[in-house]
């Protein structure tokens, strides 16, 4: 059976993708193809982006794709689930109503902006395993590993590891058929790993947990942004607070 995999420096990181299958070829340039589409509508360091257009809109309506409303829908849901341990607006005062959504348009009701880093690598992932699949019914499997965010789908199960905020690999078993996360916060004063540059925004009056938070769902989107609520929700409430939104907190005593 054909088996094909590529990578390219995609969403800020290095992006590989596999696949097996009769049209494998052609099913990866599909899955990349529609990594670099999302890129496009997500970045905000690319100043055409949908993103960068609705943070510059001064509160006026902003026409988006319904992908971008979809991704707007899904963090804005998961910051009212998650109690603001998820939120994906940044601003001074209250903003937690600060995002208003139509139909095809959104708007910024608040001096805020929105930053979809915790999210929107999972999202473009997802999407991107929807548009392998719809180029070749007959793939038998393959994944998607976009810095850390990983989905696995078909017949096989892969090998992971998670990377720990000293640089050690740790065993975690198989993953089939499900998606894993992992993001890490680093103690103060820590020597950072450029594999992790991004920091992680806990909401007022919080401060994230040190180390590499691993979760597992069904989604990727759904695993990348439960990582962070893993990582500023309240330890005690921690665990429950992941599986009620759908995730499972891999704790370090799991691993294999």
């Amino acid at each position: 059976m054909e088996e094909v995999r590529r990578m390219r420096p995609l969403l800020g990181t290095f992006v590989e993708v596999c696949a097996r299958g009769p049209a494998a070829g052609a099913a990866v340039d599909a899955a990349l193809l529609s990594i670099e589409r999302s890129q496009r509508r997500w970045s905000r360091q690319d100043e055409g982006s949908e993103l960068s257009t609705l943070n510059r809109s001064a509160g006026e309506p902003v026409a988006l794709s319904l992908a971008t409303l979809r991704l707007l829908r899904l963090a804005r849901a998961l910051r009212r689930h998650s109690g603001g341990a998820f939120d994906c607006t940044l601003g001074t005062g209250e903003t937690a109503n600060a995002l208003e959504i139509g139909p095809g348009w959104a708007r910024l009701r608040a001096p805020a902006r929105i930053t979809l880093d915790g999210i929107a690598k999972g999202f473009a992932v997802d999407r991107a395993i929807g548009a392998m699949r719809r180029t070749d019914a007959a793939l038998a499997g393959g994944w998607i590993n976009a810095g850390g965010d990983l989905r696995v789908f078909g017949d096989r199960a892969l090998p992971v590891h998670r990377r720990e905020i000293d640089g050690r690999l740790t065993p975690l078993g198989l993953l089939r058929d499900a998606a894993m996360a992992t993001s890490a916060v680093y103690p103060a004063g820590a020597v950072r790993d450029r594999r992790f540059p991004a920091d992680i925004v806990a909401p007022p009056g919080r401060q994230p947990s040190p180390g590499a938070w691993t979760v597992l769902a069904r989604s990727a989107c759904r695993a990348d942004a439960l990582t962070k609520v893993a990582a500023t929700a309240e330890p005690a409430g921690r665990a429950a607070l992941v599986a009620a939104l759908g995730g499972h907190l891999l704790q370090p005593e799991e691993a294999a």
